[in-house]
């Protein structure tokens, strides 16, 4: 887990490096990489299920475009704009947001200090995203990348209640592999468009060309293949928490490789996102544990 969030954390720390690349380019790249590297792997089971992609096409298609598609698009469009380590922390706030849309979408009741961890967290993104000056929110100049980074908080959201509810029903790699097929071809009108407005962007530099492959091959697939090998040893809940120290080590390889500076205040909004987080996360988890106790002992 420790090698699965240096390798997101280089996800978001290479998007930064190579982000002359506009946003859908990066994106495109990075997943017709990972396709390449699957297709060998995975394309004799994904064609044996291939009736199963078939009848869960529409909420397999969610799950797509909304982990795999998007996501990262928008982080890569995000860190056009704001820093790496903004993008960190923000990103940590998803496990709670997921919470909350659980609880909407699939009427799972929250405790009162889920909600209190919710709001935290939320404060605490807050927080960095405003550089401390919390009660300054009607007087800032917002950053549109923070902004953006809205849009991939809400897609991987969507996307992990989409997989708790579905993506047991298919193979890993036969999904990895449908997923990156249908994502390329739903990026290349925009990769067209993207390039229409600012041309064609040289691709044969050597730094760019090493930061498509490091996206392509360690965030795709290498940390899909530990992060599965981890919740099958640790457990999906003591696996999770693991990546609370992505803001850590991003805001870290961000001082040390990009020169971005660590402030007091992002190290402080740091620390009460991660709090907030594991208050709904898990005070949902002891509640869980303690139910499926009440009814074991009651059966």
């Amino acid at each position: 887990m420790i090698f699965v969030v240096i390798f997101y954390a280089g996800n978001i720390l290479v998007g930064k490096a190579i982000n002359e690349l506009p946003p859908f380019t990066i994106a495109f790249f990075r997943l017709f990489l990972a396709f390449l590297i699957v297709l060998p792997i995975a394309w004799k089971k994904t064609w044996i299920n291939k009736n199963l992609f078939i009848k869960y096409k529409w909420p397999f298609l969610l799950m797509t475009l909304s982990g795999v598609t998007f996501f990262n698009t928008f982080i890569y469009g995000s860190l056009q704009f704001t820093t790496s380590s903004n993008v960190a922390v923000l990103e940590t706030i998803i496990p709670a947001l997921t919470v909350v849309l659980s609880a909407i979408l699939l009427k799972e009741r929250l405790i009162k200090i889920q909600w209190l961890g919710v709001c935290v967290s939320l404060f605490g993104a807050l927080w960095v995203v405003m550089d401390g000056r919390i009660f300054q929110i009607a007087t800032m100049d917002w950053n549109p990348g923070d902004g953006i980074m809205i849009g991939a908080i809400i897609s991987w959201s969507v996307y992990s209640i989409m997989v708790k509810k579905y993506m047991h029903l298919f193979p890993a790699f036969a999904a990895l592999l449908v997923m990156t097929g249908i994502s390329i071809i739903v990026l290349l009108p925009f990769v067209a468009i993207e390039w229409l407005i600012v041309g064609v962007p040289s691709l044969y530099q050597t730094d760019l060309v090493i930061g498509l492959v490091y996206l392509g091959v360690f965030p795709s697939f290498i940390a899909l293949i530990f992060f599965n090998r981890a919740v099958g040893v640790l457990g999906a809940s003591r696996a999770s928490i693991f990546l609370n120290f992505l803001p850590v080590f991003t805001i870290l390889g961000a001082y040390l490789w990009l020169n971005e500076e660590i402030t007091s205040m992002q190290i402080t909004g740091t620390v009460i996102v991660i709090f907030g987080v594991l208050m709904t996360t898990q005070a949902g988890k002891k509640r869980g544990n303690s139910k499926w106790k009440q009814d074991s002992s009651t059966s």
